[in-house]
């Protein structure tokens, strides 16, 4: 990531950009000639000293996630979507469908599935 901050600031000073961080004084401030060379500088390292800590701080949430990841599983929780399970009216919506007697669309209103659900539903029903 800091990596990518100083190959962002590198293409903004081979183009000809000035970057002006709001949260930043020095970036705001108009110079006479001769003294940007100065604030540059100045402005260059608190971009990586406040990169380095954003760094730190995805870091640690990163860490925290994973620990609450960790322990929601050992708790028995289930993360993730729910298991798709055929509709109580299946075989016989399936079966109508597939004889030609009902369009899709009316299988998926019927068995109360969206499209992707329903094909699903499907491939599952056709490995069986």
């Amino acid at each position: 990531m800091k990596c990518d901050i100083k190959n962002e600031l590198q293409y903004f000073k081979d183009n000809g950009i000035r970057l002006k961080v709001i949260d930043l004084p020095t970036t705001m401030m108009e110079l006479p000639e001769g003294q940007e060379w100065v604030f540059e500088m100045v402005n260059n390292i608190l971009i990586e000293v406040l990169g380095t800590i954003a760094e730190q701080e995805r870091e640690t949430i990163r860490k925290r996630q994973a620990e609450g990841i960790e322990a929601a599983k050992q708790n028995g929780k289930k993360l993730g979507r729910p298991a798709l399970t055929f509709p109580a009216n299946w075989n016989e919506v399936y079966t109508s469908w597939k004889a030609g007697e009902i369009t899709a669309k009316t299988a998926m209103e019927q068995t109360n599935t969206k499209r992707t659900s329903f094909y699903k539903l499907v491939g599952m029903m056709e490995e069986r």
